[in-house]
């Protein structure tokens, strides 16, 4: 973006409000950081997480690293918190459908103010682009895992968001790329043939493949452990079209292989922003067809009660599995780095169940330990992470109820 277009979104800024901001100013706040890894869990809420017995893993992290103890998900289901986490935004998605992949002909939901919901059903998304109005998040929503009253509390219950008419239609992965710096989204199981078209997999054969032909006699259906919903970047029009080779649907590869997450750790080749995404046993998110340690929680209610313990306990295996590979790559000392984790949303958080997650930032370069009561959303982390590259903020990252998490990432004063 040249400075003309950056003068003339600020004026706009000025003029329309925060809430209508497309691409503002970079956030202030946050020191320059190196190395950013986002990881994604599942599903749960913070009341399901802190202090339950089967994440050990979680909650010996949480008495060394710096997290959040008033930090809320959006909206629902998970696919709108991802875009929101990466793109400050929802984009007219409050569903989990998949990608209508490479669709030229089809409008955005931007450009009609269609909204994509689960009730009533939608079709698959048309590829994201342009600019236009998004969806507002209600505080309490009937349309999305639940068929009417009582509903699902977004957010808090009480705070919302209108939908803004000048969202533009690009994430961090865009930002990035024009900045010249580098991006990957880590997905485990994601099949050797990449994202392309890809909506779910077993880390080899898709949802594309014919099981009983592949396998004669095969009678189990695919376990979808990579979901195409937990990999926001593939929903827009700039990385499905190929057009960028530094940023396209090649940006995303599994945890194996010559290329994949353990092996770019080792090396220490990481990128400026890893997006890091386990599979859908090793989230803590379950399938209903990958055995009794994977299943779905019986009750999911909010609460400790109806868990699934081995589910929670493999997930809490995995991330620590992860964390652990980031500490021992060189990447780690290379500069200034930063670790967050984040569960996706409360799922199901039906009255008086909020969305309220945990969310963990791991630094390389603080000594403290901070538990902060500070109000911040998706947003806020989307908007302190542009600020610590230096990335200007984006849709709803640029609000001025957007808090910069400076008391979990550090602030300004370590230098830029």
């Amino acid at each position: 973006m040249n400075r003309f277009v950056v003068l003339v979104c600020l004026l706009a800024a000025s003029i329309a409000g925060t809430a209508a901001a497309q691409e503002g100013a970079v956030p202030h706040g946050i020191p320059h950081l190196d190395h950013v890894f986002v990881i994604m869990m599942e599903n749960h809420g913070y009341d399901q997480v802190v202090g339950n017995p089967n994440d050990p893993f979680v909650n010996r992290y949480i008495k060394s690293a710096n997290f959040a103890t008033n930090y809320f998900a959006v909206g629902h289901p998970s696919l709108t918190n991802y875009l929101e986490i990466v793109g400050g935004s929802n984009f007219g998605v409050r569903t989990d459908n998949s990608p209508d992949w490479h669709n030229a002909a089809c409008a955005t939901n931007l450009s009609n103010g269609f909204v994509s919901t689960d009730t009533p059903a939608s079709p698959n998304i048309c590829p994201i682009s342009g600019t236009g109005t998004d969806a507002a998040t209600p505080a309490i929503d009937l349309t999305n895992e639940t068929t009417g009253p009582p509903g699902d509390i977004d957010i808090d219950g009480v705070k919302s968001y209108a939908a803004n008419p000048n969202t533009v239609g690009k994430t961090i992965a865009d930002q990035l790329d024009a900045a010249g710096l580098s991006w990957k989204s880590y997905q485990e199981d994601l099949p050797p043939t990449g994202a392309d078209s890809v909506n779910l997999a077993d880390g080899f054969f898709t949802n594309s493949t014919v099981l009983t032909t592949a396998l004669p006699g095969e009678t189990t259906s695919l376990v979808g452990l990579y979901a195409v919903k937990h990999n926001p970047f593939a929903y827009f029009a700039s990385i499905q079209s190929g057009n960028d080779p530094d940023s396209s649907l090649k940006n995303m590869v599994s945890f194996t292989g010559h290329h994949g997450l353990y092996a770019d750790l080792e090396s220490g080749r990481v990128p400026t922003y890893s997006f890091i995404v386990p599979n859908q046993c090793h989230d803590q998110h379950g399938r209903g067809n990958a055995g009794p340690d994977c299943e779905y929680d019986p009750n999911d209610n909010g609460t400790l009660v109806g868990l699934n313990p081995a589910l929670m306990f493999d997930g809490d295996a995995a991330l620590e599995q992860i964390v652990n590979a980031i500490h021992h790559s060189p990447a780690w000392q290379d500069g200034r780095s930063v670790i967050v984790t984040v569960w996706d949303e409360n799922d199901y958080s039906v009255a008086p169940t909020t969305n309220k997650v945990l969310t963990i930032v791991d630094t390389n370069y603080t000594r403290e330990h901070v538990e902060s009561s500070q109000y911040y959303t998706h947003f806020s982390l989307l908007k302190s992470v542009e600020g610590g590259l230096g990335l200007p903020c984006l849709n709803h990252a640029c609000d001025a109820g957007a808090a910069v998490m400076s008391d979990l990432f550090g602030t300004a004063h370590f230098g830029q």
